[in-house]
Protein backbone atom coordinates (compact mmCIF):
# COMPACT_ATOMS: atom_id res chain seq x y z
CA UNK A 1 0.00 0.00 0.00
CA UNK A 2 1.17 3.51 -0.83
CA UNK A 3 -0.33 6.55 0.85
CA UNK A 4 -1.39 9.00 -1.85
CA UNK A 5 -2.06 12.15 0.23
CA UNK A 6 -0.89 13.53 3.59
CA UNK A 7 -2.62 12.36 6.76
CA UNK A 8 -5.99 13.91 7.72
CA UNK A 9 -7.76 13.98 11.05
CA UNK A 10 -11.49 14.67 11.34
CA UNK A 11 -12.73 16.80 14.22
CA UNK A 12 -16.47 17.03 14.92
CA UNK A 13 -17.26 20.58 16.10
CA UNK A 14 -20.19 22.49 17.57
CA UNK A 15 -19.29 25.92 16.14
CA UNK A 16 -17.61 25.77 12.74
CA UNK A 17 -16.74 29.47 12.52
CA UNK A 18 -15.06 29.62 15.95
CA UNK A 19 -13.08 26.45 15.34
CA UNK A 20 -12.01 27.43 11.81
CA UNK A 21 -10.82 30.81 13.11
CA UNK A 22 -8.93 29.12 15.97
CA UNK A 23 -7.04 26.62 13.81
CA UNK A 24 -6.33 29.15 11.03
CA UNK A 25 -5.55 32.32 12.98
CA UNK A 26 -3.64 30.76 15.88
CA UNK A 27 -2.10 27.58 14.47
CA UNK A 28 -1.52 28.75 10.91
CA UNK A 29 -3.80 26.31 9.08
CA UNK A 30 -5.33 27.42 5.78
CA UNK A 31 -8.89 26.64 4.68
CA UNK A 32 -8.62 24.72 1.41
CA UNK A 33 -12.07 23.36 0.74
CA UNK A 34 -15.59 23.58 2.15
CA UNK A 35 -18.34 21.14 1.28
CA UNK A 36 -21.90 20.36 2.29
CA UNK A 37 -22.28 16.59 2.41
CA UNK A 38 -25.93 15.58 1.93
CA UNK A 39 -27.56 12.92 4.11
CA UNK A 40 -27.80 10.70 1.02
CA UNK A 41 -23.99 10.47 1.01
CA UNK A 42 -23.11 10.97 4.70
CA UNK A 43 -25.67 8.44 5.98
CA UNK A 44 -24.48 5.43 3.95
CA UNK A 45 -20.85 6.45 4.62
CA UNK A 46 -21.47 6.05 8.37
CA UNK A 47 -21.30 9.76 9.14
CA UNK A 48 -24.82 10.03 10.50
CA UNK A 49 -26.54 12.53 8.22
CA UNK A 50 -26.11 15.89 6.53
CA UNK A 51 -22.96 17.78 7.48
CA UNK A 52 -20.59 20.52 6.45
CA UNK A 53 -16.87 19.75 6.21
CA UNK A 54 -13.99 22.22 6.00
CA UNK A 55 -10.50 20.99 5.12
CA UNK A 56 -7.74 22.99 6.83
CA UNK A 57 -4.22 22.46 5.47
CA UNK A 58 -1.58 22.27 8.20
CA UNK A 59 1.51 24.30 7.16
CA UNK A 60 3.82 21.28 7.53
CA UNK A 61 1.48 18.98 5.59
CA UNK A 62 -1.56 16.99 6.52
CA UNK A 63 -5.03 18.28 7.17
CA UNK A 64 -7.48 18.96 9.98
CA UNK A 65 -10.99 18.33 8.71
CA UNK A 66 -13.65 20.19 10.71
CA UNK A 67 -17.04 18.49 10.61
CA UNK A 68 -20.30 20.17 11.61
CA UNK A 69 -23.38 17.93 11.67
CA UNK A 70 -26.73 19.48 10.84
CA UNK A 71 -28.10 17.93 14.03
CA UNK A 72 -26.43 18.71 17.36
CA UNK A 73 -23.42 16.51 18.18
CA UNK A 74 -23.69 14.12 21.08
CA UNK A 75 -21.70 15.24 24.12
CA UNK A 76 -18.91 12.92 25.16
CA UNK A 77 -17.50 12.50 28.67
CA UNK A 78 -13.92 13.77 28.57
CA UNK A 79 -11.34 12.31 30.93
CA UNK A 80 -9.17 14.81 32.81
CA UNK A 81 -5.94 13.40 31.38
CA UNK A 82 -5.91 13.00 27.58
CA UNK A 83 -3.48 10.07 27.59
CA UNK A 84 -5.85 8.12 29.87
CA UNK A 85 -8.82 8.38 27.50
CA UNK A 86 -9.37 5.66 24.87
CA UNK A 87 -9.54 6.76 21.24
CA UNK A 88 -8.12 9.93 19.75
CA UNK A 89 -6.49 11.85 22.59
CA UNK A 90 -4.88 14.91 21.05
CA UNK A 91 -3.55 16.57 17.91
CA UNK A 92 0.14 17.53 17.88
CA UNK A 93 1.50 20.57 16.07
CA UNK A 94 5.29 20.93 15.72
CA UNK A 95 6.19 24.62 15.69
CA UNK A 96 9.45 26.49 15.26
CA UNK A 97 8.70 29.04 17.99
CA UNK A 98 6.14 28.28 20.67
CA UNK A 99 6.23 31.76 22.22
CA UNK A 100 3.86 33.61 19.86
CA UNK A 101 1.46 30.65 19.71
CA UNK A 102 1.26 30.27 23.50
CA UNK A 103 0.77 34.03 23.84
CA UNK A 104 -2.14 33.99 21.34
CA UNK A 105 -3.98 30.90 22.61
CA UNK A 106 -5.87 32.37 25.62
CA UNK A 107 -7.36 35.22 23.59
CA UNK A 108 -8.50 32.66 21.00
CA UNK A 109 -10.51 30.76 23.63
CA UNK A 110 -7.98 28.04 24.51
CA UNK A 111 -7.00 27.07 28.04
CA UNK A 112 -3.74 25.51 29.20
CA UNK A 113 -3.82 21.91 30.43
CA UNK A 114 -0.21 21.61 31.56
CA UNK A 115 1.31 23.07 34.71
CA UNK A 116 3.62 24.77 34.11
CA UNK A 117 2.11 25.88 30.80
CA UNK A 118 5.32 24.99 28.94
CA UNK A 119 7.33 21.94 29.99
CA UNK A 120 10.87 21.16 28.90
CA UNK A 121 11.53 17.50 28.08
CA UNK A 122 14.33 15.82 26.13
CA UNK A 123 15.52 19.05 24.48
CA UNK A 124 12.02 20.09 23.47
CA UNK A 125 9.33 22.32 24.90
CA UNK A 126 5.82 20.91 25.03
CA UNK A 127 2.52 22.45 26.01
CA UNK A 128 -0.99 20.98 26.15
CA UNK A 129 -4.07 23.13 25.55
CA UNK A 130 -7.81 22.67 25.19
CA UNK A 131 -9.12 24.36 22.04
CA UNK A 132 -12.34 26.44 22.31
CA UNK A 133 -14.45 23.23 22.31
CA UNK A 134 -12.22 21.23 24.65
CA UNK A 135 -10.25 19.16 22.11
CA UNK A 136 -6.68 18.68 23.27
CA UNK A 137 -3.87 20.24 21.25
CA UNK A 138 -0.20 19.53 21.95
CA UNK A 139 2.46 22.00 20.86
CA UNK A 140 6.05 20.80 20.43
CA UNK A 141 8.98 23.18 19.96
CA UNK A 142 12.48 21.78 19.42
CA UNK A 143 14.01 24.92 20.96
CA UNK A 144 13.92 23.48 24.48
CA UNK A 145 16.66 25.78 25.73
CA UNK A 146 14.81 29.01 24.87
CA UNK A 147 12.05 29.74 27.43
CA UNK A 148 8.68 31.22 26.49
CA UNK A 149 8.38 34.73 28.00
CA UNK A 150 6.00 34.87 30.96
CA UNK A 151 5.77 31.08 31.45
CA UNK A 152 7.67 28.70 33.69
CA UNK A 153 9.94 26.28 31.93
Amino acid sequence: MVMTLPFEVGLVVRNLEVMERFYCDVLGCRAEHRSRVPASVAGPAGLGGELTAVWLRVPSGGCVKLILHRSAPVSAHVAALPARRPGLSYITFHVDDMGPVVAALPAAGARPLSDPVVVQAHGRRISFWADPEGNVVELVDARGHDPVPGHSN
